[in-house]
């Protein structure tokens, strides 16, 4: 079991949905976090806000780093050790999405992509991982999607990232398994959270409007499973009802799930021309 309480937790990608859902929870369990963003502003702004719901836990420090720079990774790695307290908990949430035919995305989009969630998420496992293991203990934690699973049209580049990271993570667990290093890779649903409103680029993105937020999930329940699957050391979480479903529909009946994408993509085209 992995406890929460006292826990040091660094949390990537802080601001966002999922990144907000993991403070607020985190800091009800008692964890002592460490928050990291892209803004500074909105990183200061979310932790006075968070503080001032929640008098549990301890918020220890805000770092601003920008992990799409591949110096970004080390730079943060640097300042956190600079707190000289160590982190038992790593959570890879930082992520950003967009939309559109493969070859109609500018290059530097998507590389931008797979710096942040992929790359990234690699550069700070492995600069934390060596700490853990001459500890002999620690948890890394990433937040890949079902979109690394199983990929649809105009998701080619997000996907890839998203397999990418359930391959490293996979390997990663065999690697430090031994050293009492434990590692947790977890894939939602499409949930409310901003990534749903991410830029799209080409033929694709033309008439699409995102995806329909009644069809998405709670990130509160999603983090929540997530936290539970984390305390409980498992390899993989699928922390709602849909990503449950389309996994095993895609282990076991793959020709199944492709029917039932074209069946999704018919619905959500009607329900797209009755808005319009």
């Amino acid at each position: 079991m992995t406890k929460l309480d006292q826990a040091v937790i660094l949390i990537t990608g802080t601001t966002g949905g999922f990144g907000q859902e993991l403070t607020r929870q985190l800091l009800r369990a008692g964890s002592r976090l460490i928050l990291t963003d892209l803004d500074q502003t909105a990183l200061t702004a979310w932790s006075e806000s968070v503080q001032r719901e929640i008098t549990t836990g301890e918020i220890l420090a805000c770092i601003p780093a920008d992990l799409a720079d591949p110096a970004g990774s080390a730079a943060l790695y640097q300042q956190v050790n600079a707190i000289s307290i160590p982190v038992d908990i790593l959570i890879n949430n930082a992520g950003i999405g967009l939309f559109g035919r493969m070859d109609e995305v500018p290059v530097e989009q998507w590389e931008r992509l797979m710096q942040v969630n992929l790359l990234a998420a690699m550069r700070l496992s492995t600069l934390f991982a060596a700490d853990m293991i001459a500890r002999r203990q620690g948890h890394i934690v990433n937040i890949s999607s079902l979109a690394g699973w199983c990929a649809q049209a105009g998701m080619a580049h997000y996907a890839a990232s998203k397999f990418g990271l359930r391959g490293f993570s996979e390997g990663l667990f065999d690697e430090v398994k031994h050293y009492g290093v434990q590692v947790t890779a977890v894939y939602p649903f499409f949930s409310r959270t901003p990534i749903l409103r991410s830029p799209g680029y080409g033929t694709l993105a033309q008439n699409y409007q995102g995806f329909p937020d009644h069809l998405a999930t709670d990130p509160a329940q999603v983090i929540a499973v997530t936290i539970r699957g984390i305390e409980q050391n498992k390899l993989h979480v699928f922390p709602d009802r849909p990503a449950q479903i389309i996994h095993l529909v895609k282990r076991f009946f793959p020709q199944l799930l492709t029917w039932l994408g074209t069946v999704l993509s018919k619905r959500l085209n009607n329900e797209r021309k009755q808005l319009s």
